[in-house]
């Protein structure tokens, strides 16, 4: 395939404001619009030199959909070329995400709206379920990682065991079996090969891509030290800026597995959202552009407007949603301007190789963990704490089955997995219906 020039900084920043603009469906159709967008109809990267860039974000944590984007700005003009594309694919989806969330609290309550919620919810259950086949069909090869998928979902949903534990004794288990040479880790957690980068495509300084890596650690960190040392222990912005900190070091395996431990995080050890308001969240994201895993914001906004403390909640909701997002994009552009130029060495590195096939298997164990919470949170009002000794689950009460939701989460199943629906008509479908059946209910 002939490559074209690399286009002036102007047209590629309306390419990537466009990306930005266009990038639903999670990240499956976020880097298809971008391989369509610049290697079949601009012709500004080789196909080799895009699945080489996937590779490398796959390899880091964040989101690797947003990474990639900032990696094919810095390799197309360098440092700035890198932050513009990074900030332009997340920066629509971070004003919608606002705007609609401020529509939620403030007319959450009308009864349409509470109908229209109730029907993405059915949707946002099947995409997750429909994300779980997808990826154990293609992540879990074998017996062994089949065992680690299913250890994962014990672990997590029966016993409660921490998010990052279950991933760190993923990683040991797989590193040791690389190490031993073991054929079950051989795998590839990549989407193909590639020949190297484009020789149309300038090598930036990579000196330069170092500097700016720490510079963004700064912007990181230092905020998150100020708001700790400012506002102490007792503030949801200091908990926020923890919390969203850890996460975005440990989020590996795209952002279902990483919403498991959100989801949990939220409603449970922070109070800060419902069980049905994450499903709520995760509605938004699914129907906005950009990463999934732009719901942090939706969490953020809510956690500060319930505690605004001194100021009034709308300006503590837009603050806390602006930390959310700021300490969780932050790590991402240091990881891709610190490790991405190096991470071929990484890439070669048979044991590490051999730890992430193993978190990737155990992330399809926790994204089943986040399928079935969700659903018997949705599901079933009612719950009691689980008889069996030492663990640490809710069992649903069957006589509290919400008829209507499991009927309709049926049906977006069987929409999602037989008729393979789209993410948009999915939402608008089930959206739709949950309205229909709210005013019907509601003329009974």
């Amino acid at each position: 395939m002939t490559i074209e020039p690399v286009p002036s900084m102007r047209h590629a920043t309306a390419v990537w404001a466009r990306i930005g603009l266009l990038g639903f469906g999670g990240p499956a159709g976020q880097i298809s619009l971008m391989h369509r967008e610049l290697v079949e109809a601009r012709r500004w990267v080789d196909e080799g030199s895009f699945l080489h860039a996937l590779n490398y974000c796959m390899l880091l944590p964040g989101p690797e959909a947003q990474q990639l984007a900032t990696y094919i700005g810095w390799r197309m003009h360098g440092v700035a070329g890198g932050i513009i594309a990074g900030t332009l694919f997340i920066l629509p989806g971070f004003v919608s995400i606002l705007a609609l969330s401020i529509l939620y609290v403030t007319l959450g309550e009308l009864p349409v709206v509470e109908a229209l919620f109730f029907g993405l919810r059915a949707a946002v259950i099947a995409l997750i379920v429909q994300a779980l086949v997808r990826l154990g069909r293609r992540l879990v090869g074998n017996r062994v990682l089949a065992a680690i998928a299913v250890l994962a979902f014990v672990a997590i949903f029966m016993f409660a065991v921490p998010f990052p534990v279950v991933i760190l004794l993923a990683a040991l288990a797989g590193y040791a079996g690389g190490r031993a040479g073991h054929p079950a880790f051989s795998g590839s957690i990549g989407h193909g090969g590639g020949n190297g980068l484009a020789e149309a495509l300038p090598q930036p300084s990579t000196s330069g891509a170092a500097r700016t890596g720490l510079m963004f650690l700064h912007l990181w960190l230092a905020p998150v030290a100020l708001i700790a040392v400012a506002l102490g222990p007792d503030s949801v912005f200091t908990d926020l800026a923890t919390y969203f900190s850890k996460l975005a070091v440990l989020s590996f395996g795209g952002a279902y597995a990483v919403l498991a431990w959100v989801a949990q995080a939220a409603v449970e050890q922070f109070g800060w959202l419902e069980p049905g308001e994450m499903l709520d969240g995760l509605g938004l994201a699914e129907t906005t552009p950009g990463p999934l895993i732009m719901v942090v914001q939706f969490v953020g906004f809510l956690a500060a407007f319930r505690d605004p403390g001194l100021l009034p909640p709308l300006v503590a909701g837009t603050l806390g949603a602006v930390l959310t997002v700021w300490v969780t994009f932050m790590p991402c552009f240091a990881w891709i301007f610190l490790g991405a130029p190096h991470a071929e060495r990484l890439r070669a590195n048979r044991a590490l190789s051999a730890a992430l096939v193993a978190v990737t298997a155990a992330v399809v164990g926790v994204i089943a963990n986040l399928a079935l919470w969700f659903a018997l949170h949705s599901l079933f009002a009612a719950h009691r704490p689980s008889a069996l000794p030492g663990t640490a689950f809710d069992v649903p009460l069957l006589a509290s089955a919400d008829r209507a939701a499991i009927l309709l989460a049926a049906a977006a199943l069987v929409a999602a997995l037989r008729f393979r629906v789209g993410v948009l008509p999915l939402l608008g479908g089930t959206g739709l219906a949950g309205v229909v059946l709210g005013l019907a209910g509601a003329a009974d």
